[in-house]
């Protein structure tokens, strides 16, 4: 069992060398959360860790048994899993996705994204949601005005040998460019004839022509956006298309960000979905894209006290997780469960967008010395042993037979593999399992450290705590 460490845990950590060294990394964060408040928002109350469920007791429930005892799960959230789970939904990808039912073959290979790429041919949209992370892309103003040659992008892929099992075309507004959208899935369809392609869409530009259209140049999948802060006028007039879109295209669902205190209308809308013969909905976490906070602030809304397992720099530009809207998102699925909805509705949490990242930056090449890729979230992982307890860890693991580590005289560490670990079970030695990441510059491939995390030897079980 691994032991996340913070300001208020800090001091359990009885090694000097340890402490100083964890200490750099609380530092971090708390620095991280300060200039996130001065951005305008503030994050809810910590709360507990997670309590470990029973052990699985029904074939093929070990794996997700483990998922739900990740460190750093708050209590409430393993609860609800492990509840969600006995119900008959799928909780996969380290707790970070749920769904019952049915779930579109593009989210399942979201998880490592390999094979999958997304376009857009301008961030043109006429929409102004409070939540839109648009602006945090990157050339968001050049977009704004100017497009993309999607299609010339496509085929500059293929002649590359890029293989792609998933395309989408999102925006801004795609269908603000309905040429360019229909060219795009048509070259799809002739340069990677068996890839899944899936457009995002509000749904305000669509008819029956477009539909047709699209239709014919192969699309297989359209995601309507349903905006809860509209008129109930505006909503019914989104769900009128996604029912014309159901009698055209082969799978239709809607894709949107769940607002903590918007549960009740969200019932109504699966409700209607499942009158309509939608395929699926995915119920986005609502985010704070670090910027217009004064909406949400009106709200009442705050962030989620710890927004990510593992602070970093990722692609994906939602922003950080709004606290109340995971709890909604998975009361959702419940009540889909419970009222037997032939409807798929999935939850994906913002760290679900995250894992194809840190799967590309790490699965691609070879682990380092002494590390490990975790499988829970593909970040490498090794262990160290810090100060004066250097010595003993060091002649157990010869004892052992293991010369696989080395010592960092500069920093104050020993760094040996994971899978060593279990030779240590005996010595009184408080162990830090370190969390990293591959990155690139200009001199090539180096890791990067993100976290240290706080072992015991004796309890420290690697299928659970990698």
């Amino acid at each position: 069992m691994l032991v996340e460490i913070d300001r208020d845990n800090l001091s359990i950590i009885q090694n000097p060398s340890f402490r100083a060294y964890a200490a750099r990394y609380v530092a971090i964060a708390e620095q991280f959360r300060e200039r996130v408040r001065e951005t305008g928002m503030e994050f809810e109350e910590a709360e507990p860790d997670m309590a470990l469920p029973p052990a699985p007791s029904q074939p093929g429930e070990e794996e997700i048994a483990q998922d739900l005892r990740l460190p750093g799960m708050p209590e409430r959230l393993a609860q609800a899993l492990a509840r969600l789970r006995k119900k008959g939904a799928v909780v996969r990808n380290g707790g970070r996705s749920v769904y019952s039912r049915w779930i579109s073959p593009a989210c399942l290979a979201c998880r490592t994204g390999a094979g999958s790429a997304t376009f857009f041919t301008s961030l043109q949209c006429h929409r102004q949601c409070f939540y839109c992370f648009n602006p945090n892309q990157e050339g968001y103003e050049q977009y704004r005005q100017d497009s993309r040659d999607c299609v010339s992008e496509l085929g500059q892929m293929q002649q590359a040998g890029v293989r792609l099992e998933h395309v989408a075309l999102t925006g801004g507004e795609p269908l603000l460019h309905k040429e360019e959208a229909v060219a795009f899935f048509e070259a799809a369809r002739q340069q990677y004839p068996e890839a899944y392609g899936r457009l995002y869409t509000s749904g305000d530009f669509v008819d029956a022509q477009i539909l047709q259209r699209l239709k014919a140049a192969g699309l297989d999948e359209i995601r309507f956006s349903i905006r809860l802060p509209d008129s109930p006028t505006a909503q019914r007039k989104t769900l009128e298309r996604i029912a014309l879109a159901r009698e055209y295209l082969p799978a239709v669902m809607v894709e949107m960000p769940v607002l903590p205190d918007g549960y009740e209308r969200m019932t109504e809308i699966l409700v209607e979905l499942e009158r309509i013969g939608a395929d699926g909905i995915n119920l986005l976490e609502l985010c704070y894209p670090l910027h217009n906070a004064e909406a949400f602030r009106i709200r009442g809304y705050t962030l989620k006290a710890k927004p990510y397992r593992v602070l970093y720099d990722y692609w994906y530009a939602g922003g950080l997780p709004v606290a109340g809207s995971e709890e909604a998102c998975l009361r959702l699925v419940d009540f889909a469960l419970d009222q037997d909805l032939k409807l798929g509705v999935h939850y994906c949490s913002l760290e679900n967008k995250h894992t194809g990242q840190i799967f590309r930056q790490d699965a691609t090449v070879d682990p380092p010395p002494h590390h490990v890729l975790s499988p829970q979230d593909y970040f490498f992982k090794s262990v160290k042993a810090f100060g004066e307890e250097i010595p003993k860890v060091a002649h157990a693991l010869r004892k052992a037979g293991v010369r696989s580590y080395s010592v960092d005289s500069e920093h104050g560490f020993l760094e040996f593999p994971v899978s060593a670990v279990g030779y240590l079970a005996g010595l009184d030695v408080e162990l830090g399992v370190s969390t990293k990441v591959m990155e690139a510059d200009e001199e090539g491939l180096r890791l990067r450290e993100l976290k240290v995390e706080l072992a015991d030897p004796a309890s420290f079980d690697p299928g659970v705590d990698i």
